[in-house]
């Protein structure tokens, strides 16, 4: 809610502009328009009567500043809601009083700025009328403005100027500051559009209460699709329009004591998201990079606190701040003028009393020349004693500006680790698959020895059933045995075959022990690489808790190597062998 002074401020340009005859009074007719513009923009009920009520002693004269003010705040501000638009009124003063005062022919800055300049004056200025800026407000005012362009401030010129200025007059007003602005004294050599774009920048800032602005994307609620929005973020609200010029607003976020910001993990493939939970409905907010996501959850988070703190926004808090100041700096040095003004007296009376005394007695001189010495001591020592304090005051602002580089370097080095700590995941996720690839190798080349063992299995069965048959040959008669004969050729041939083709499956297995040795090698150098990267993410982190494979349980050896088999093939196979053996004695 804006407070009463600042209403005030536009409004009081108003009634000056209407003081045609600049003697401190408008007529009747003029005051019930302007009172009918204000009721309107301020969103009140107009009593057209009120006017004629209040101002009835006086139906013929004009009316002034003093007399208007009554019936401004019994009928108008009183009534004020919190719903109206600053900028209106604004806008409807300034075109009663520019006028007036501004010939654009000679400025370097578009009527535009020049009202920009006016708002940021009336934010800026003392609550005193007739209304103006102090030197430090104009001189923090500059340098916002330098700052918003990215340039660079120049101190010994502002010093020149605030000189002369201290010698023609103390404070500037509206206009001279438009003219100072407008006509490129501190500007020279800067361009017009980025003088315009820091004016608008500032005037957003503390004028307008925009704490960050920004292009953002944002999730819809019925779509759920991702549409970039200019977001706007003020104490109270954050609206979002679909471009930075303003003209469609398509939604707003209100902020209050039970809301709040958090960082989400990246998903549906959008990065940098958080999330704005207010009381009836959540927003998702994707932003451009890390470090300006930090940003809009500080800023909201800040908000957020200052709410439920009762504080206002930041720049009306700051402005507060440097008026506090400069009323204790105008404290003390009324109270040391005054200090000076009673000592000056007292030294006026002391001399007094010198004079008399001089007259009088001779011998008294000497003493009081001696109190007047030490009363100038005192004195110095005062003198010393406000130097002393103004360079310790230098000496702590110097060690503050220390401090804030400190800590900008330890955001910087933050940030490092950050990376450095990214890229060790990156390298140890990779460790990790080469790993798991070894092992689905290892997998591999178990089922293919267990193939070829059910090979060498079934040969043997083969062999075994060839003996068996060559048993039954040889205990034929003799009779049958050339008939025979040629055929156990023939199956001596088949035996050697056998044979043969059980030594290719004896290579094989070599074959496939050997390459299970080169797939546990590199199994065992995955395991020592997963673990040296284990141990430096361990080291830098200090938080990561990698699982490790569970205990196994005793290793098996076989003919084909260790492990070569589970304990229900190996059981199958015991089975079928026993059953063979024991086929081959029943035969």
């Amino acid at each position: 809610m804006l407070s009463r002074d600042e209403i005030l401020k536009p409004i009081w340009y108003a009634f000056t502009a209407l003081d045609v005859d600049r003697n401190g009074k408008v007529s009747k007719s003029q005051l019930k328009v302007l009172s009918h513009n204000l009721c309107t923009i301020l969103k009140i009920p107009h009593n057209t009567s009120a006017l004629e009520e209040h101002f009835k002693d006086d139906d013929e004269g004009p009316v002034s500043t003093q007399g208007y003010m009554p019936y401004l705040n019994m009928f108008i501000l009183n009534k004020i809601q919190a719903n109206f638009d600053f900028y209106e009124l604004n806008k409807m003063c300034w075109t009663l009083s520019a006028p007036k005062h501004i010939s654009s022919k000679h400025l370097l800055i578009s009527g535009v700025e020049t009202f920009k300049v006016w708002c940021i004056f009336n934010f800026l200025s003392e609550d005193k009328y007739p209304l103006h800026i102090v030197t430090e407000e104009l001189e923090y005012f500059l340098r916002r403005l330098f700052a918003a362009m990215g340039c660079s401030w120049n101190e010994d010129r502002f010093e020149g100027y605030k000189m002369q200025l201290s010698e023609s007059k103390k404070h500037l007003n509206a206009w001279e500051l438009i003219d100072l602005i407008g006509m490129g004294h501190f500007t020279k050599g800067i361009n017009p559009q980025t003088l315009c774009m820091g004016i608008n920048e500032v005037y957003q800032e503390h004028v307008m209460d925009v704490i960050k602005q920004g292009y953002m994307m944002k999730k819809g609620h019925k779509r759920k699709n991702w549409t970039e929005r200019w977001f706007e973020l003020h104490l109270k609200y954050m609206s979002y329009y679909v471009s930075e010029d303003l003209i469609e607003q398509k939604g707003c976020i209100s902020l209050d004591r039970n809301c709040c910001v958090e960082s989400l993990p990246d998903k549906d493939g959008k990065k940098n998201l958080f999330i704005v939970k207010c009381v009836e409905k959540s927003f998702e907010i994707s932003a451009s990079d890390k470090k300006s996501k930090q940003e809009w959850i500080q800023a909201i988070q800040d908000c957020i606190v200052r709410i439920r703190q009762g504080l206002s926004s930041p720049q009306r808090e700051s402005r507060q701040k440097r008026r506090e100041q400069r009323n204790r700096v105008k404290a003390e040095q009324e109270m040391m003028e005054y200090r000076m003004r009673q000592l000056q007296l007292a030294n006026e009376s002391k001399q007094a009393e010198l004079e008399t005394m001089t007259k009088n007695l001779q011998e008294a001189s000497t003493r009081v020349d001696l109190e007047e010495k030490r009363r100038l001591q005192s004195q110095n020592k005062l003198l010393d004693q406000y130097r002393q304090d103004l360079e310790q005051e230098k000496m702590a602002r110097m060690q503050m500006e220390e401090q804030v580089v400190e800590k900008a370097n330890e955001v910087e080095q933050y940030w490092q680790r950050m990376q450095e700590l990214e890229e060790m995941y990156g390298q140890l996720k990779k460790a990790l698959d080469d790993e798991r690839q070894a092992k689905d190798d290892e997998e591999t080349l178990r089922k293919l020895q267990a193939r070829l063992l059910q090979d060498e299995a079934n040969k043997r069965l083969e062999l075994e059933q060839i003996h068996r048959q060559q048993q039954v040959i040889l205990s034929q008669s003799q009779k049958e045995k050339e008939e025979l004969e040629r055929e156990r050729a023939e199956k001596e041939r088949d035996l050697q075959a056998a044979h043969e083709q059980l030594e290719s499956l004896r290579r094989q297995r070599e074959g496939a022990q050997e390459e299970y040795m080169a797939v546990t090698k590199k199994l065992e150098r995955a395991a020592h690489k997963t673990k040296n990267w284990k141990h430096k993410v361990s080291k830098h982190e200090g938080l990561l808790r990698i699982i490790s494979p569970g205990a196994k349980s005793p290793i098996k050896m076989t003919n084909w190597g260790q492990a070569a088999f589970t304990e229900t093939e190996l059981d199958e196979l015991e089975k079928i062998w026993q059953e063979n053996k024991n086929r081959s004695y029943d035969g």
